[in-house]
């Protein structure tokens, strides 16, 4: 975060590349690579943080919101089926 309570260039470039689409498979990986300077795993591990971020929420609703949306669809996935 910087002083005035804005994202980074960082984590405006991570929602940045969130929000497109990739050709095809490990494009997205070595964008990441090549275009971020950091690994997937940093990029995912900012991007989860993110998500819960209200300025990123301001900053990318549309990407926000879609990435929660999946979050929350994967979780309800895993939950065990309620027991009679």
């Amino acid at each position: 975060m910087t002083d005035d309570g804005q994202l980074t260039a960082t984590e405006a470039a991570v929602l940045a590349y969130e929000g497109r689409t990739w050709p095809g498979p490990g494009a997205k990986e070595r964008a990441i690579r090549e275009g971020l300077g950091m690994t997937p795993v940093r990029y995912y591990q900012l991007l989860n943080a993110l998500m819960d971020d209200p300025r990123a929420l301001a900053h990318a609703p549309g990407t926000v919101n879609r990435l929660r949306r999946i979050r929350e669809a994967q979780r309800a996935r895993r939950q065990p089926p309620p027991v009679p």
